[in-house]
């Protein structure tokens, strides 16, 4: 038996695999207490964003690896990759598939969540500003920015040949 993984997207107003993605990051919320969204919040976004997603795929099943939900203007909302599949490249892969359609990509990670803050860090993400209580239940936020000066194009190119 072959599996495959194929990358999808999903164009705004296209909800192809919005419920697989609220299921990935209600797994994530309940194990890691991030990605705290309210599911209206969350499909909102989702409609409204191109939603870069990979998909592994064999005879029998299909099963969501990891997406990544960006605004026009190269904002990710929602970054969510399966604990099954960290480690992989899967993060580093939908990051890569965003900077291709944006000079700069930022966006807001908890203070508190030290994984998401030392893979954005890896990549090449830089701290803009910290920002307390921005989250709905009083949590602090960094805002993080990659690229911008004509430096991202060398920046994935670098993190993907990593």
């Amino acid at each position: 038996m072959s599996v495959n993984v194929d990358t999808e997207i999903a164009r705004p107003g296209d909800d192809s695999y919005v419920d697989a993605a609220w299921e990935l990051k209600e797994r994530i919320r309940r194990t890691e207490d991030v990605l705290k969204q309210r599911k209206g919040f969350f499909t909102d976004a989702y409609r409204r964003s191109t939603v870069h997603l990979l998909v592994t795929r064999d005879d029998e099943s299909e099963e969501l690896m990891g997406f990544a939900a960006v605004r026009r203007d190269g904002y990710i909302l929602f970054l969510a990759v399966a604990p099954e599949f960290r480690g992989e490249g899967v993060g580093k892969r939908l990051v890569g598939r965003v900077a291709e359609d944006h000079d700069s990509i930022t966006c807001h990670a908890r203070a508190s969540n030290e994984n998401a803050l030392g893979f954005y860090e890896h990549l090449g993400f830089e701290v803009e500003r910290h920002i307390q209580n921005y989250y709905e239940d009083g949590g602090d936020a960094y805002y993080l920015k990659l690229g911008g000066n004509g430096g991202l194009t060398d920046k994935i190119s670098e993190f993907m040949r990593g």
